[in-house]
Parts: structure tokens; sequence; C-alpha cells
């Protein structure tokens, strides 16, 4: 079965295109419906993306490689997105990474076994000033350490097990 949009997501396509002045600027937060919509934006997802908003499918590409926001293959339960700029890197992302990574058993760009997590370095989360950083689905948590990696890792694992 062909990949279509909701009813639901067609509306808010409809809306958006009439807040923008040219298809080209409502690329990003049709993609972002998208996402939304599927979980991921698959190649699938650009083709219909770019009918959308009557697109040539290699521009919607483009803006979809670009930008670090948009997935192209579905992450885990709870993505966790590391930054790893210059004010991140000399505060200590890359040990951050290192013991994310042994915690894990992932490298960045890949997914635990069982789906719960999935590992990214992204250029900047905007939080220079309490870094490292780093970015849980949609929360940010600052001023990283080891112990407050495992503090939030136990957190994660235990949603959805009953256990606190």
């Amino acid at each position: 079965m062909a990949l279509e949009f909701s009813p639901q997501a067609h509306k808010r396509l409809q809306a958006l295109r009439t807040r923008y002045p040219t298809a080209q600027a409502a690329c990003l937060p049709a993609l972002w419906i998208a996402q939304e919509e599927f979980g991921h934006v698959s190649a699938e997802a650009v083709e219909l993306v770019a009918r959308a908003l009557a697109l040539p499918p290699a521009h919607v590409h483009g803006v979809v490689t670009f930008y670090t926001m948009y997935h192209r293959r579905q992450p885990g339960r709870h993505h966790l997105q590391l930054c790893t700029n210059i004010a991140c890197m000399v505060n200590g992302a890359y040990d951050v990474s290192a013991h994310l990574q042994a915690k894990l058993g992932i490298k960045p760009g890949e997914t635990t076994a069982d789906g719960r997590f999935t590992l990214s370095e992204v250029e900047c989360l905007a939080c220079c000033g309490q870094a490292p950083a780093m970015l849980v689905n949609d929360v940010y948590h600052y001023d990283l350490t080891r112990e407050k990696v495992d503090e939030l890792l136990g957190s994660l694992a235990a949603e959805g097990t009953g256990h606190a």
C-alpha cells in the first residue's frame, strides 16, 4: 500500500501552504508534518511531500539531508541527540558520548537492538552556557556528566516497566 497522509495531515498541509509565500518556504514545516505522521522521513515520504507542495523531489531530499532534525530512519523510543559543537566539546561532550556508547552498546547513528535508544551527535543545541547538552526526544538535559547520564538512562529505561 502506498504511503499517504491522513486527512488531518492533509488539512494541516493545506493550512500551512497558505501561510508561506512559496512552496520552498513551506518545505521545512511540511517535512515536520510528515515526520510527525510517519515517525521519520523515508524516501517515500520525501516523494509525498514533493507532490503535496509541487516541488521537485530532489529539492525536498536536499532539505531532508541537510537538517539533522529530520530522521531518515525510524529512531528508537528515546532519541538521544548529543551536541558535540565547540562549547559542548570542550566541556566533555566526547567523554559523555563515549560513556553513552559504552552503556548502550551502540555508536552514533545506531539504535539499540530493543529499539529503545538511538544515539546521534548533533552540531548545536544552543545551550553553550550549560554544556555539554543533550536533547532526549523533546527535552533538554544540561551540564551532563557520566553520573547524570547514568541517572537519565536509568529513568528512561524504567519508563513503561512499572519500576521507578
